[in-house]
């Protein structure tokens, strides 16, 4: 099979014979420290400062979800291990993770509102002492000027 070699710069070149075996190699990306980075003194300056809460429920009993299931917000303890009210999501500005037993869990299996999380009808069955972690992350954008 035939390689195809494309010049990057005249120091480096990329290896696109990925076909043959299935790998593709790319330059190695050198680092930059920060603080040598140029910053216009008329543009705003600005932080993304995430904001993460985090819901913990051990399973009491066997939950089959076969049908779906909904679990109230107040089955969960916070960061802190204070009970939970309600779960805060940040919606438009973050996202919602669900871990359960930790993994992972697809999106589309199930809908967290600020009352409860629903899972979806499964064919399984989650069983007694399995954790449930949700996790809602948000983010704020912190402006500052500089002149």
């Amino acid at each position: 099979m035939r390689k195809i070699i494309k010049k990057i710069n005249s120091q480096k070149s990329i290896d696109d014979s990925c076909c043959e075996n299935n790998q593709v190699f790319w330059p190695r990306i050198k680092a930059v420290d920060i603080g040598s980075i140029q910053h216009s003194p008329v543009f705003p300056e600005g932080n993304i400062i995430p904001i993460i809460n985090r819901y913990f429920y051990i399973v009491v009993e066997d939950i089959d979800i076969t049908n779906g299931a909904t679990l109230p917000a107040n089955l969960f303890t916070d960061d802190n291990g204070n009970p939970a009210t309600e779960f805060k999501l940040f919606n438009s500005n973050g996202y919602v993770n669900l871990y359960i037993n930790a993994v992972m869990q697809e999106g589309g299996a199930y809908k967290v509102t600020p009352d409860s999380l629903t899972l979806n009808p499964f064919n399984t069955t989650i069983f007694a002492v399995t954790p449930i972690i949700i996790e809602s992350l948000g983010f704020q954008q912190m402006w500052k000027y500089k002149f």
